[in-house]
């Protein structure tokens, strides 16, 4: 029971999280203009890593799309590709865990093919975890380095006013998305071992005995009781005595005896 519900708590956190990162990949408030200290506050601009956009006081709003890749900075597009990377990889995850659940039984699939679904979409959400995390605070460093970089040089008496970005609300979704995915991940992989069975589980250290303990002992031959059955009839009245060697044990005629 315990194995189940780690199951499908890891499913539950697992799509919130890949949900939360394409959430967060389609928003446009990845880095949004900072007002302190700025004189103009009629138009309001943020960008994302699709398209930038002016809301002016009015109300009205008009955004416009990156109509160039190769323009763009090398570090932004690497951030697009963890994002898409992080998001295929989950969804790929989540079709794979639907089929791997406990709860769900389609035709005569074993528990061990369960847990092999089970460690796989958790490695998967883990993955995508990760990429959104990484592509999120790429990003974010990105903003760091150019917000310092643009109030250096307003403090050195330059002329134009340099707009500066700090952090939007898609950054920490994007977070918060790919900790979930993460953690998701790992509830998965521990669910994982409460599916496989427990024979194949000691497999490698289970034997199984072949035969009967014999154990032989060494020594004289036991003799006969009165109650046995003679099978062999005397062949003479000296065979007997003849027949014992002189250790007394009983020894059996050759074919060199009759010679």
């Amino acid at each position: 029971m315990s194995t189940t519900i780690c199951q499908v708590m890891g499913f539950i956190v697992s799509s919130l999280g890949v949900a939360g990162c394409i959430v967060s990949t389609a928003m446009d408030m990845w880095s949004t203009q900072d007002l302190y200290d700025n004189p103009v506050t009629a138009v309001f601009q943020y960008q994302g890593l699709w398209r930038s956009c002016v809301r002016q006081s009015s109300g009205f709003t008009e955004c416009r799309p990156y109509f160039t890749i190769l323009g763009l900075p090398a570090m932004f597009q690497a951030v697009r590709a963890l994002m898409i990377v992080g998001i295929v990889l989950g969804i790929l995850g989540l079709l794979v865990c639907i089929f791997a659940l406990k709860c769900i039984r389609i035709g005569g699939m074993e528990d061990s093919a369960k847990a092999n679904m089970t460690l796989t979409s958790g490695i998967m959400f883990i993955i995508a975890g990760l990429c959104a995390i990484t592509g999120v605070s790429v990003f974010a460093n990105m903003l760091v380095t150019n917000f310092w970089m643009s109030t250096a040089n307003m403090y050195q008496g330059m002329q134009n006013v340099q707009n500066r970005y700090t952090f939007g609300s898609a950054l920490f979704v994007g977070w918060v998305a790919g900790g979930l995915a993460l953690i998701g991940g790992i509830m998965m992989c521990l669910a994982c071992r409460g599916l496989i069975p427990e024979e194949s589980r000691y497999k490698a250290v289970s034997y199984n005995a072949s035969g009967r303990n014999i154990s032989y002992r060494t020594g004289p031959y036991k003799v006969g009781s009165g109650y046995e059955p003679e099978t062999k009839t005397r062949k003479g009245a000296g065979y007997e005595e003849a027949a014992r060697s002189e250790d007394g044990r009983r020894s059996y005629p050759s074919k060199y005896d009759y010679v």
